[in-house]
């Protein structure tokens, strides 16, 4: 189990019933790396991988 796992579990089990839309996600995302700049790597390689998941070129 990676250490992301625990987030990744709590994330499913607190919001698993929610609908959000994609400009939401984003949104969040864009708070998350204002807030912490030191991460805006890992959250550009997330939302990236995200965007081409149906690209088979990819």
């Amino acid at each position: 189990m990676y250490f992301t796992d625990r987030g990744i579990e709590e994330l499913q089990r607190r919001r698993g019933d929610e609908e959000v839309t994609l400009a939401w996600l984003g949104e969040r995302l864009q708070e998350f790396t204002d807030t912490h700049p030191e991460h805006e790597a890992a959250v550009e390689r997330f939302a990236t991988w995200l965007a081409r998941l149906d690209d088979p070129e990819d």
